[in-house]
């Protein structure tokens, strides 16, 4: 899962500043546990492919 949102990242579908789907919207995209769609989005912020706001939500970010 974390290799398909890098890749939408990478190919524009989610340009950066825009929203990326939350962690249910995921977990059920994909066919996942919610705790796995966590772990993959924790993978990417990490990485600095997406950022959180505490209370809004996840977002691609910004070009590097």
């Amino acid at each position: 899962m974390a290799e398909a949102i890098s890749r939408r990242i990478a190919e524009g579908t989610y340009p950066p500043g825009s929203q990326v789907p939350g962690i249910v919207e995921l977990s059920a995209e994909f066919g996942i546990a919610a705790s796995t769609a966590q772990k993959a989005s924790a993978h990417l912020c990490d990485t600095g492919e997406v950022r959180t706001e505490l209370g809004l939500d996840t977002f691609a970010a910004d070009s590097k």
